[in-house]
């Protein structure tokens, strides 16, 4: 598994943990008192998204990204659903063997 591919799937799982912390945990939490669920998922979200970011840095240095693309690597990891659009970017990146950082 090469740099891409690993920072594509640290995104998808990084964006799934988001995904269940906002729409099962959070509605879990504030609206059936369950206040384990925000902890547990919390805790393993956070520890993805600084495994996510590490992968990234990683992946910014050895690619020559511009910092520009690190940047909106790191900011979409914070919007829903935002890794999933940012790994096309990355699939395609890998497939058509473009330039670092031609594409978003």
């Amino acid at each position: 598994m090469n740099s891409l591919q690993s920072l594509r799937w640290a995104g998808i799982i990084e964006g799934i943990s988001f995904l269940l912390l906002l729409f099962i945990a959070m509605p879990l939490k504030y609206g059936a008192g369950f206040d384990m669920a925000v902890t547990v998922v919390g805790a393993a979200h956070g520890g993805l998204f600084v495994l996510y970011v590490a992968i990234a840095l990683f992946v910014w240095v050895q690619k020559r990204w511009p910092f520009l693309r690190m940047l909106i690597a790191v900011i979409v990891s914070v919007i829903p659903f935002g890794p999933f659009v940012f790994e096309r970017s990355l699939r395609r990146e890998e497939n058509e063997k473009l330039e670092p950082g031609a594409v978003f």
